[in-house]
């Protein structure tokens, strides 16, 4: 009895090492790449791992971008650059069903890997989501959802996997990737473009470029395998697994920042031309210097009080500077402020004249907003030379 027992338990231990040989044989890795949403946080897509193992009928998605709206002071956390993302294991049923809902395309990418690799990827894939491990500090540009796949798979191919040479032309940079998905959307632009900072005109190579999802896809469809000197691509052809077209969103001219702000400033070099009643003179100021106000804050705030590396060495500062809150403080109490008010003044002339050799590149909707502050602390400044002279006695 004893013997037939080893015999059993001998059969067993080579057995079982024989079915998870031939299940990581069976395992097929993919990528899936989805297209862009309408929603502010799903216009550049996204990108997941699905990992296929037939033996026990599964295929299951690794999703990188997930984040807990229940998570305590959730707004702040995000405002600061400290809300963290987890990975997530789900059905691939489960992944697709909030693609369908929101009509966004998913393309599914074989990778032409290894058994080796296929078991060394599946390994790093269990223990990133470990519960200990799931949870990461989100960076948009260098710690992603895309990111981290690109990061996985280099850690489970190795040297073997070789990137294309390296680029001879002209290199966008990390705002001019993202710009590509914002055009349409001319109001987002305008926003990120103003708390975005000089970071974010660092050139992006081939490799960083893929903390955007489709680009990596594109990226990784150019990038193969050294097989003992024979370079196998690193995907197969996209598989279509949801097939809607990307939303189209042309923006209207006329409801642009570009345009908007535009009048705005041809209105307020009208009513400082025509306006002599010191009421409504102050009215207009303190409004308009409220609202510049609000966004010297803003970039006090994501200059030196954010974890947001894209936000930093922001030089809007410049010309939305603090100095511009000691403006409004005069305006409210009925002070004369001349000194905050040509500070002011020479500051943003300054920057107008100076912003296109500046190592930032700026939105064209500032142009118009620079030059309503322009004029409004010329007419407020005192100077002989003025224009609006005789009003400024008021």
């Amino acid at each position: 009895m004893k013997k037939i027992v080893l015999i059993i338990s001998f059969l067993f231990l080579i057995y079982v090492p024989l079915i998870n040989s031939q299940s990581v044989n069976d395992t097929t890795i993919y990528l899936l790449t989805c297209g862009p949403g309408t929603e502010t946080y799903s216009i550049y897509g996204h990108s997941a791992v699905r990992i296929v193992i037939p033996e026990i009928n599964s295929d299951m998605v690794y999703n990188w971008g997930v984040f807990d709206f229940d998570t305590p002071n959730f707004a702040w956390k995000f405002a600061k650059g400290r809300l963290d993302y987890m990975l997530i294991e789900e059905s691939l049923q489960q992944f697709l069903s909030g693609y369908v809902y929101e009509k966004r395309y998913v393309y599914s990418q074989k990778m032409n890997i290894n058994s080796q690799e296929t078991e060394k990827l599946v390994s790093l894939i269990k223990e990133n989501i470990r519960p200990e491990n799931a949870k990461y500090r989100y960076d948009f540009f260098y710690d992603d959802c895309s990111t981290r796949i690109r990061d996985i798979f280099e850690k489970a191919i190795g040297d073997k996997l070789l990137y294309p040479p390296v680029e001879t032309g002209k290199i966008p940079t990390f705002r001019k990737m993202v710009a590509k998905y914002q055009n349409p959307y001319p109001w987002l632009q305008f926003g990120i473009d103003l708390i975005m900072g000089s970071t974010s005109d660092k050139k992006a190579s081939f490799r960083d470029r893929m903390f955007l999802p489709i680009e990596i896809q594109q990226e990784l469809s150019q990038s193969v395998i050294n097989r003992s000197g024979k370079m196998i691509p690193l995907l197969q052809n996209p598989d279509v697994i949801l097939n809607f077209e990307s939303p189209a969103n042309k923006p209207v001219f006329l409801t642009s920042p570009v345009a908007v702000f535009t009048f705005l400033m041809i209105a307020i070099i009208i009513l400082s031309g025509i306006i002599k009643n010191k009421k409504y003179i102050n009215l207009l100021d303190i409004v308009v210097f409220s609202i510049f106000s609000v966004l010297a804050v803003l970039m006090i705030f994501f200059n030196f009080f954010t974890d947001h590396q894209q936000m930093k060495w922001n030089l809007n500062l410049i010309w939305l500077n603090p100095v511009i809150i000691l403006c409004l403080i005069s305006l409210i109490m009925n002070k004369a402020g001349l000194i905050w008010f040509r500070i002011v003044f020479y500051v943003s002339l300054g920057f107008l004249v100076l912003q296109y050799i500046l190592p930032q590149e700026f939105n064209m909707a500032f142009l118009p907003l620079e030059i309503v502050i322009i004029i409004r602390c010329l007419f407020r400044s005192g100077f002989k030379w003025n224009p609006f002279a005789p009003l400024t006695k008021l």
